[in-house]
């Protein structure tokens, strides 16, 4: 019995033997002990993640796409397959500086709360609600006819039409949605002097009033390939006391974005934009432009 339990002793001493190497700490070549690498807040076992890179640098944009005769391209440059401008211009008016006539300025207040906008029920918008439309704008450029037009890509499937020719304003003008434009050039700036609107649109996504009256004039400057700059003077003598000239914006070019087949229905629902709010909206109402 004796010997068999000294042997049992015996096993035991050597079983825990590696377990107490095990517990020694560890050294290195001189001696010294190694401490393991701890990483404050994380999990035993686990790893942090790993410090976020920055974001490269955008390379710097082309030069302004032009024509033969050195006019700015602002549509597709011919050896490009696709692109189109983004969004812009989310309101010309400001409570501070722009020139409301009374009635135009409790309209502009009201809309700010009742969005009861034409163009969230398939209407086409003229001025520049027109580029604040979904999924942005396409140019397409006709130098050999001395016309351009701009297609809406998230609209009810409208497109505008710039007279180039030097054409004049027609005297009897029937008002409509986009109005009649004559375009010309000042130096690398295209100016497009805009009459005959209707008064069924919000001239921009705040909800700017305006009248028949509204003589809109526009500038658009290409800079550099990826950006189109925009800035609207309108003179309206129906909704504000004096012309005004609005801030400028920025389109920015997509080179892989084109244009594309866009449903826009009478019953698609928009409550949001109509009310300001994700309720249900009732489309037995009368809509006041």
């Amino acid at each position: 019995m004796r010997i068999i339990a000294c042997a049992g002793l015996a096993v035991v001493a050597i079983l825990a033997v590696p377990s107490l190497r095990a517990q020694q700490p560890q050294t290195d070549d001189e001696g010294q002990p190694i401490r393991p690498s701890v990483q404050v807040g994380v999990p035993a076992g686990g790893r942090g993640a790993a410090p976020a890179r920055p974001a490269p640098p955008k390379p710097p944009s082309k030069p302004t796409p032009r024509w033969p005769d050195g006019k700015p391209i602002l549509g597709r440059a011919p050896s490009e397959k696709t692109g189109t401008w983004g969004a812009c211009c989310g309101s010309l008016a400001n409570d501070k500086t722009t020139p409301f006539q009374p009635w135009a300025k409790a309209m502009f207040a009201y809309r700010a709360d009742n969005q009861f906008e034409p163009h969230t029920r398939c209407h086409p918008s003229g001025g520049a609600r027109q580029f604040v439309t979904p999924y942005g704008s396409e140019w397409v450029e006709f130098p050999d006819i001395k016309e351009m037009m701009i297609f809406d890509i998230g609209g009810p499937h409208t497109f505008r039409i710039i007279y180039m020719d030097g054409r004049a304003h027609p005297k009897d003008l029937k008002p409509s949605y986009y109005g009649h434009s004559v375009g010309h050039w000042e130096g690398d700036t295209l100016v497009v002097d805009t009459v005959g609107f209707n008064e069924r649109f919000w001239m921009d996504r705040r909800g700017s009033p305006h009248t028949e009256q509204l003589h809109y004039i526009e500038r658009f400057t290409r800079p550099d390939h990826d950006t189109l700059k925009y800035q609207a003077t309108i003179d309206d003598p129906g909704a504000y006391t004096a012309t005004w000239t609005s801030d400028t914006f920025s389109m920015t070019w997509n080179p892989t974005a084109e244009l594309f087949e866009y449903v826009c229905q009478q019953n698609d629902q928009a409550p949001e934009l109509m009310v300001g709010t994700l309720g249900s909206v009732s489309r037995s109402e009368v809509i006041v432009p």
